[in-house]
Parts: structure tokens; C-alpha cells; sequence
């Protein structure tokens, strides 16, 4: 016997490709949203430390060359799409449809996710082999027709070649990520990116090793292996899940759905493009390794966000879909400001401490040579100009998990479009005011200086759409942390300021990686100390539940003040 369908309820969509679903309860229990964000969280902090050697070997072997630039552009076509699907647009689409199929359908979704992914999948297929047709098009797009001084359109066309194939595994693992992802598992979609940066590594190794004319080859095929054994390592996860795939062909009246989905998804791609074309464009004429700078000095910055955001956004995803599918738009609006919140206790502090010691950071961890010190010193000074956008990045990107959890597809390529109206003139402004060299500097503020704009825009939209949003409460705790953290990181520049004389005579390197010891050791404790006394609900929490601990391991002591072991 089957329970009554019950009708929907909240907002509609606002998009007419779209409509309300009816949806019945979720009958199986909620995964702990801390056990899932913290498997996600070391997973990805695993990633992350990963992918942070993978890039500073990159930058180490390849300087900031234009071989580096042309490598940066090649690998950037095919992570257009990451940034759409693992990123998590097309990924966040997906699992609310996935999460409504399981609920309505007898066989639990089954059918319509292996209909899916076959027509996904066909479709993968033709995109990369369109790719590779147009890869001299879409090289000379980023960086122009001409070979110059700072950009070489020829050389990376070849290596375009051998990366584009990455495009069909990218969305092959965004589709197997949002089915495990459904279905309440997160390990292994956190933990695949490992394999992909520790293939990568042993790439470079192998660089050095073969001889300069076969030194292109292995950059760009090993970097495409690296991807395809991130996707091929899903499949086995997905089967422990219950989901055996085997090709179905043919047509679910809600595919229409998801096709009307990946069109808002492929114009959220084209939009974000505009603005990074005139990027690449602008860095790629103003000096030589501007593009590698700028990339690199991004996905450092996005690292905190990859950690501590992406984990804790994937696990809330779920929950907002089933909640919004059930027309619970209260809890939609609490889980919003929960990942608000969470999302500012843990990342201002790491802002308030790139912008202070941000040039530290890029040379600690770009400047293993000294042939690179200089553009690691530009890479770090690119961090600590653009840190203060790490929030609102990570902001934007759970609000557009919150439109796409209520069906407001439209809205979030709206804000994207925002996002990239503001981010254009601000970077076509940077080669008239700044001097070549510091072009990148501008476009690392011009970036993040749009995602202010596009937060302050989304939640707007979402107070519109969810009513009662606690916008204040998340400034109040993002403010409370900030006058925190900048405590403790002007206590830490104090000290270093005193140290100057014997810091001064230590070699770049190792006075970089001191500096930091000192901004961490001595910043940290009073960030934390700041933030409990200016009442952080979260730190607050912590320290309770720290004294129970403490108190629990304490022996008993009964009237006479002997022990009760």
C-alpha cells in the first residue's frame, strides 16, 4: 500500500521550463548533517593538501612562464565544466530531482537515473568531441591569434588536444556524485580528487625525467588521466549505494525537466565565461605568467572554502531539497542562515589572515625556488588583496544551492549574470589604472569584489522568494568574528614587527614559513578567546561542550570528599 501524494506546496518555480512536482514525505532518516559535512571535510581537506603540492609543483617545475600560461588556459576549457558540475551548478540541480524520483517512483528512482544518465552521458560525449573541433577557436578566444611576448595561442592548442577529453569525465563524475550524493553517501565523491592530484604529482615527476620533446605529451595526457581516474573510482561507490547502471533509452516526462535545467546550467556556464575571457584576456597582455598567477592565487584562495564550505554545502544539499520539496521553506530559510554562519566562524579568520600575511603565504608555498621568488611574492600579494571575497563567495554559493533547491533556476543565472556585469568593467579598468606589473593584483580585487556584489544581490532575492531570511544574525556573527580574528592577526603582526632584525637575516623561504608559525601560534588562541567573548554562538558551543568533556573525565567525589572512581 502507498501513501496519498500530497500536493505541493511553496513558491512555484520561476522559470517556465519548470514546474511543481508532487512530492511524499522522505521516508528514510536524515543523514547526521555532522557526521556527513565532517567525512566530506576530511576528505576534502585531504584534497585540498593534495592539490595544494600538485599546484606548487606545477608552478615550481613550469615558473611563471608562458608554457605555464598556455598549460593554465588548456586545462582551464575543460574545467569550465568542474566549475559548472563538481563546482556544483549542475550538481545541485540534479539532486533534488534525484531525491524527488526516489521518493515518488515504486522503484525508487532507479529507472528514470539510469534514463538520465545515458542521455547525460550521450550528450558528454558529443560536447568533448565539439571540443576538440574547436579547440584552435576556443584557445585563441582566451588568449587572442597573435604568438607574443606574454601569450602562445599555438602551443596551447596542443595542449587543448589532449586536455579537452577531461570534459566527458568531469560531468560523468558530477552525474555519479549527485546520485551518491542522493542517497545520503559523501565519502567517496570528497575522496576521489585525491587520486586525481596524487596522478598529477607523479606526472610532474615523470616531466623532469623524459626527454624535453615528449616533456608535452606526459603534461597533457597524464593531467587528463589524473581526471578519469577521479570518475572511474565513483563507479564502485555508486553500486555499494544500490545503483547498478546499465544504458536505458527512452523518455520520463520529467527529463524535460533536467533538460530545462542543464539550459539555465549551460547559460550560468556561458555568462561566468564572458568574465573569464576578459580576465585571461587582460592578464595575458599585461605580463608574462599573469594568467598562472592569477589562477593559481584563486585556487588558493578557494582552498579554505573547498575544506570547510563545499563539505558542509554537500551534506545541507539533501536536506534543503527534501525540505523544499515538501514545502518547508521555514527550514529551507534556517538551514540558509545555519550555512551562513558556520560558513563565517570558519572562514573570516583565514581572510582576516591571508590579507595580513597573504605574501607570506605565496612565497612559503610557491617560492621552493628562487628563480620563482618574484612571482610568488605577486601570487601572495594577489591573495591578500582578494581575501576579503572568500565569504561572499562561499555565500553565493550556498544561496545557489537554495535556488536551485527551490526550483528558482533563473534566479541563480541572474545573480551569475550580476556577478559578471560588476566583474567586466572593473577589470577592463585595471590595465588603464595600474602599471603592467600590478594588473593582476586588480583582477584578483575585481573578482572578488563581484562576489560581494552577487551575495548582497542573492540574499536580497532570497528574502523575497523564502520571506524571513536571518540576514542580521549572519552579519552579526560574521562581524563578531571579524573584530576577533583582526585582533588576533594585528597581535601577530606586532610581533613580527619586533622581530624584524633577526627575521630580516633568515633566507625568503624559511622567514616566510616563520612568519606564518608566529601569525598561527600567537593569532589563533586570541581569535578564538575574542570570538567567545564577544559571544560567537558557535565557539560558545564549542567551549560547553569542551568543559563537558572536561568535567566528564573529572572523578566524583562523594560527601566526605573521597573518590567515587
Amino acid at each position: 500500500m502507498t501513501d496519498a501524494v500530497t500536493p505541493p506546496h511553496g513558491p512555484a518555480p520561476d522559470d517556465a521550463i519548470t514546474e511543481q512536482i508532487p512530492v511524499v514525505p522522505a521516508k528514510r532518516a536524515e543523514p547526521s548533517l555532522g557526521r556527513s559535512s565532517g567525512l566530506m571535510a576530511l576528505g576534502s581537506l585531504v584534497s585540498r593538501l593534495t592539490g595544494f603540492l600538485r599546484q606548487v609543483a606545477l608552478f615550481t617545475v613550469l615558473g611563471d612562464t608562458i608554457l605555464n600560461d598556455s598549460y593554465t588556459v588548456s586545462n582551464t576549457l575543460p574545467n569550465i565544466v568542474y566549475e559548472l558540475l563538481i563546482g556544483g551548478a549542475l550538481s545541485s540541480m540534479m539532486i533534488p530531482l534525484l531525491v524527488r524520483a526516489q521518493s515518488e517512483d515504486p522503484d525508487g528512482g532507479e529507472a528514470y537515473t539510469r534514463k538520465l544518465l545515458t542521455l547525460a552521458g550521450t550528450a558528454l560525449l558529443v560536447a568533448t568531441a565539439a571540443g576538440l573541433l574547436a579547440a584552435p577557436m576556443l584557445t585563441r578566444l582566451y588568449l587572442g591569434g597573435q604568438t607574443t611576448g606574454t601569450a602562445d595561442p599555438v602551443l596551447a592548442t596542443t595542449l587543448a588536444y589532449m586536455l579537452l577529453p577531461q570534459i566527458f569525465f568531469y560531468g560523468l563524475g558530477a552525474l555519479l556524485g549527485a546520485i551518491l550524493n542522493s542517497k545520503g553517501s559523501f565519502g567517496a565523491f570528497g575522496w576521489a580528487p585525491v587520486l586525481n592530484n596524487v596522478v598529477v604529482l607523479g606526472v610532474v615527476a615523470v616531466y623532469l625525467v623524459v626527454p624535453d620533446n615528449a616533456q608535452l605529451l606526459v603534461l597533457g595526457v597524464g593531467t587528463t588521466l589524473g581526471i578519469a581516474v577521479q570518475t572511474l573510482v565513483l563507479l564502485p561507490a555508486a553500486r555499494r549505494v544500490g545503483f547498478s547502471y546499465r544504458p536505458m533509452w527512452g523518455w520520463d516526462a520529467r527529463l524535460s525537466r533536467a533538460a530545462g535545467l542543464g539550459a539555465w546550467a549551460v547559460v550560468y556556464v556561458l555568462i561566468g565565461q564572458a568574465g573569464l575571457i576578459v580576465t585571461t584576456r587582460v592578464a595575458s597582455s599585461s605580463a608574462e605568467g599573469a594568467v598562472a598567477i592569477y589562477t593559481n592565487a584563486w585556487l588558493l584562495l578557494q582552498v579554505p572554502y573547498g575544506v570547510l564550505g563545499v563539505s558542509l554545502l554537500t551534506a545541507l544539499m539533501p536536506r534543503m531539497s527534501r525540505a523544499a520539496a515538501e514545502g518547508r521553506t521555514a527550514d529551507v530559510a534556517a538551514d540558509l542562515a545555519l550555512g551562513g554562519k558556520l560558513a563565517s566562524v570558519l572562514l573570516v579568520p583565514i581572510s582576516v589572515l591571508l590579507t595580513v600575511f597573504g605574501t607570506e603565504v605565496g612565497v612559503a608555498l610557491f617560492g621552493l625556488r628562487s628563480g620563482n621568488l618574484d612571482g610568488a611574492t605577486q601570487l601572495g600579494a594577489a591573495l591578500g588583496v582578494s581575501a576579503f571575497g572568500l565569504l561572499p563567495f562561499a555565500v553565493t554559493m550556498l544561496q545557489a544551492r537554495v535556488f536551485y533547491a527551490v526550483s528558482a533556476h533563473r534566479t541563480a543565472t541572474l545573480v551569475q549574470l550580476a556577478v559578471v556585469a560588476v566583474k567586466v568593467p572593473l577589470m577592463l579598468a585595471c590595465p588603464v589604472l595600474l602599471p603592467p606589473q600590478d594588473v593582476v593584483l586588480g583582477l584578483a580585487a575585481a573578482n572578488s569584489t563581484s562576489f560581494l556584489a552577487g551575495a548582497v544581490l542573492g540574499q536580497l532575492l532570497l528574502r523575497r522568494r523564502l520571506g524571513r531570511v536571518a540576514t542580521g544574525a549572519v552579519l552579526g556573527t560574521a562581524g563578531r568574528t571579524l573584530l576577533a580574528a583582526t585582533a588576533g592577526m594585528l597581535l601577530a603582526a606586532g610581533v613580527v614587527a619586533l622581530l624584524a632584525g633577526p627575521l630580516a637575516g633568515m633566507a625568503p623561504l624559511g622567514r616566510a614559513w616563520s612568519v606564518l608559525a608566529i601569525a598561527v601560534i600567537l593569532g589563533t588562541p586570541v581569535t578564538l578567546l575574542g570570538m567567545w567573548l564577544l559571544r560567537v554562538a558557535e565557539v560558545t558551543a564549542l567551549v560547553r561542550k569542551l568543559e563537558r568533556l572536561v568535567d566528564r573525565g573529572k572523578p566524583r567525589r562523594g560527601p566526605a570528599g573521597s573518590s567515587r572512581l
